[in-house]
């Protein structure tokens, strides 16, 4: 694609970037054959080539963001489905990335979008508000159909059944291995997964001690960053993120680290691109060394033998396995989480359009709530058509967006593999399964 930035422009390092992603685009479309709002709504301008058009025109003019503009960048999932599909490798995410931020500064939303974006940014980061707010939405949820607004009624409905006590595993601490250490890894305990299913991080830390690893929860750590990051809102994902980095490394300069261990693979897709974020800042360094730590909870799996610990009069369950955009296009990790619950000798099956979001994508699904709807049922239809015991996925998002309309428990691929290996049955399994 042709782009025409003066060298003014240029001398930003964000344009120079675009510059670089825009120039990589050859109009093919073949990014539109897999792209979830596109194959909902029809419009061009809903796919990721229609959208780099308008992304190219916004910062080519350098014009603030119009209401064409913005309605069609917010209705962009970020699954990245478009980066695996695309031969000439356009690195769609960092343009998508750039423009929300552009929109951020030079657009100003409607006043309800400008309250809703503001109370998400400022309470889903934050365990104890988040917790707070599940609660109010809890009691207002049965009075959810009088509010006017889809996105307000989306984010009752959101309000599990039931909100998990706190788990002091996710206080900042260390988890020795299970007899000879092979690994020290910190967790990453993350924000709105300690609120929604403590079971995920306390099934991760009981599983890696048992394969040996010593498991740091480092003090300071927290939010990766990703929720106000797709929201453009920069500064404060910068400021999350710094927060990790240097939680992190002072592991690294202590006693060292093999891996930093993310289980949502939402918040990993966005650590292992730290070292682009923060390329221009003082951290630049140690943000590289951080994203390069940072490994899904399945890349450290595969690493280690589970084979001596596991029990298969507890593997004799179909398990439908949900692949997490963030995972299979923004991590490019497609086969491990399969092949590990394969290993431990469940019976694994995929539906078909697994590249297809779920319509969950962070905030997405309260934020856009009809196309989320849309493919929500899309991808429960096709999970269902396998008549699954239970669906197995590696994020918390995923999980909360199919949960509600599964007949079948839907559980984090880490809870499998814990019971697999002698730990706890999920407790998910027990309300629906027996």
């Amino acid at each position: 694609m042709q782009t025409n930035f003066t060298p003014e422009q240029l001398a930003d390092p964000g344009i120079a970037r675009a510059n670089e992603i825009l120039r990589a685009c050859v109009h093919c479309g073949f990014c539109t054959a897999t792209c979830p709002t596109y194959a909902v709504l029809g419009d061009e301008l809903d796919s990721p080539r229609g959208r780099i058009y308008l992304i190219k025109d916004m910062l080519e003019n350098d014009r603030p963001a119009d209401e064409k503009t913005v309605k069609h960048l917010d209705r962009c999932l970020s699954c990245l489905s478009c980066m695996t599909t695309c031969p000439s490798g356009v690195h769609y995410m960092h343009l998508i990335d750039h423009a929300r931020v552009h929109v951020e500064m030079t657009y100003k939303r409607p006043l309800m979008d400008r309250l809703l974006r503001w109370t998400l940014a400022r309470i889903i980061p934050y365990p104890s508000r988040f917790r707070v707010a599940l609660l109010g939405a809890k009691i207002g949820k049965p009075f959810r159909h009088l509010l006017p607004d889809p996105r307000l009624r989306a984010m009752l409905e959101m309000a599990p059944k039931d909100i998990p006590p706190v788990s002091r595993n996710d206080d900042a601490q260390v988890f020795p291995a299970q007899g000879e250490r092979k690994m020290r890894v910190a967790l990453m305990t993350g924000c709105a997964q300690k609120a929604l299913d403590t079971d995920i991080n306390d099934a991760t830390i009981r599983l890696l001690t048992r394969l040996g690893c010593d498991v740091v929860v480092a003090k300071g750590a927290g939010c990766c960053g990703a929720l106000t990051h797709h929201m453009g809102r920069e500064k404060d994902a910068h400021a999350s993120a710094a927060k990790n980095i240097r939680a992190w490394m002072a592991e690294v300069r202590g006693e060292g680290l093999d891996a930093v261990v993310i289980n949502a693979s939402g918040c990993g897709t966005t650590v292992k691109d730290y070292g682009h974020m923060f390329r221009n800042d003082p951290l630049a360094e140690e943000a590289a060394t951080v994203a390069g730590l940072a490994k899904d909870i399945s890349e450290v799996l595969m690493k280690l033998d589970m084979t001596d610990h596991l029990d298969p009069s507890r593997t004799t369950l179909k398990v439908a396995y949900h692949a997490a955009c963030s995972l299979q296009h923004g991590q490019q990790i497609k086969t491990y989480p399969k092949d590990l619950l394969k290993t431990a000798g469940f019976a694994v099956t995929e539906p078909r359009d697994s590249h297809l979001c779920c319509g969950s994508a962070g905030t997405y699904n309260l934020l856009q709530p009809e196309i989320s709807k849309n493919l929500k049922e899309r991808k429960i239809k096709t999970l269902s058509e396998k008549t699954p015991d239970v669906v197995a996925t590696g994020n918390i998002g995923c999980m909360m967006q199919l949960a509600g309309g599964m007949d079948v428990p839907v559980v984090h691929t880490v809870e499998l593999l814990d019971w697999a290996t002698g730990g706890q049955k999920p407790s998910k399994l027990f309300s629906k399964l027996t």
